[in-house]
């Protein structure tokens, strides 16, 4: 009963859609540097424009939290979805070489990072509510790993369709995906909540819930941001240390493809594992191999180490699939979910801005192998902090955790 709830409701509500939104973003997300240069940004320009997307994704966790409340989770997904795609078609729109042509696809960038941020939330908010929590780690593991199976599918149909129409066809590709997301969404039942239910999450406020769940984000999300520091680390270094040892662009994407294979294949037993044994059997042992992989990879000094090195990277980080999810659900009060969630994802969007600064400020002083190796040891801290602070299962052989 419990797999026939999974497969047939849950599919339809959160897994295709997430699988489509994320070949949307998957198919736009290689060409945005590139768009840039391509309406005349320099390199460091075309970098800070792509880094939009992170300050999209952070300006709009808390307000999709107040939007998830106020309209419901299914509402909030169409409305990012509507976002997204008119995030897209400002991207499509070349003004040319010159500096306002580049404002504005600043502009829809970041409204593209916005709209994850908000369907994110709204699509975590309604799976958490409506799976029965003994099988909520596999149901979020699988979110996941759905949305990282799109986007790791979105940049091949992005470059069939660059093969007819050039650069602009990656984003040909991103609303259709949208629109067949937001078809599915529609045929999604909306979450029943009374009036009454309704009127006290709309009395929660942002502040509140920092003052009522303060100690969590300052333990608990301490490990998460930390962890999202070296997953975000880790899309960056694979090509950096490719390009170090004098591979191929073309090596170093398939290498990268390789990882990302290994990523997107190993994200159910995770969740099988969280359930029954609890979440510190996979969050720790995830980040511990993260952090391994790091430090083993400036030791490659070819192809064929490197590519070893990613795949246990890809390993390490795909069986950690939807681990924030799952512990931002077990921690989140019944009343004010959708505002503690904006909040937890706020702290991993912060985590995925710091990582790649300390590889930066590491690597600038010391080098590149230094700065892989100082990202490897934010690996292991997110290890401790997570052993640390997962709340203990209730009872001994419980099927999941304490939340």
């Amino acid at each position: 009963m419990v797999e026939e709830f999974r497969l047939r409701s849950v599919a339809a509500a959160a897994y295709g859609p997430a699988a489509l939104f994320g070949v949307s973003e998957g198919a736009v997300l290689p060409v945005i540097a590139l768009s840039a240069i391509d309406r005349g940004a320099s390199t460091s320009t075309a970098a800070l424009i792509a880094a939009l997307l992170g300050v999209g994704s952070l300006a709009a966790n808390i307000p999709a939290g107040v939007l998830a409340t106020r309209f419901g989770e299914r509402r909030s997904m169409l409305v990012a979805a509507a976002v997204m795609v008119a995030g897209l078609l400002i991207c499509l729109v070349d003004l040319g070489h010159g500096p306002w042509s580049l404002v504005l696809y600043g502009c829809g960038v970041a409204l593209i990072g916005a709209a994850s941020a908000v369907y994110g939330l709204a699509r975590q908010t309604y799976l958490t509510e409506i799976v029965p929590e003994h099988m909520r780690a596999r149901a979020l593991s699988t979110l996941g790993g759905s949305m990282r199976i799109g986007v790791f599918l979105g940049p091949f149909a992005g470059a069939a369709a660059m093969r007819f129409a050039g650069l602009p066809g990656a984003y040909y590709v991103s609303p259709v995906a949208i629109f067949a997301a937001g078809a599915l969404v529609l045929r999604v039942p909306d979450l029943e909540v009374t009036a009454d239910d309704r009127a006290a999450a709309s009395a929660v406020t942002t502040r509140g819930m920092l003052r009522q769940q303060w100690r969590v984000y300052a333990t608990l999300g301490v490990g998460i941001l930390l962890l999202s520091a070296i997953r975000q680390t880790r899309q960056t270094v694979v090509p950096l240390w490719a390009a170090h040892i004098g591979l191929s662009p073309t090596t170093s994407s398939i290498i990268y493809g390789v990882a990302g294979a290994v990523d997107a294949l190993t994200f159910y037993p995770a969740g099988k594992v969280m359930d029954r044994y609890g979440r510190r059997w996979v969050a720790v042992p995830a980040t511990l191999v993260l952090g391994v992989s790091f430090l083993v990879m400036p030791l490659a000094g070819g192809a064929t180490l490197l590519t070893v090195a990613a795949m246990v990277m890809g390993f390490g980080n795909g069986i950690g699939s939807g681990i924030v999810m799952t512990l931002g659900a077990d921690v989140s009060p019944k009343v004010g979910r959708p505002t503690h969630i904006g909040i937890w994802n706020e702290l991993a969007d912060i985590g995925t801005g710091v990582g790649p600064l300390v590889l930066a400020a590491v690597t600038a002083l010391a080098g590149l192998g230094a700065g892989i190796v100082a990202s490897g040891l934010v690996g292991f801290a997110a290890a401790g902090a997570l052993w640390r602070w997962i709340p203990r299962p209730r009872r001994a052989g419980a099927d999941c955790s304490a939340g």
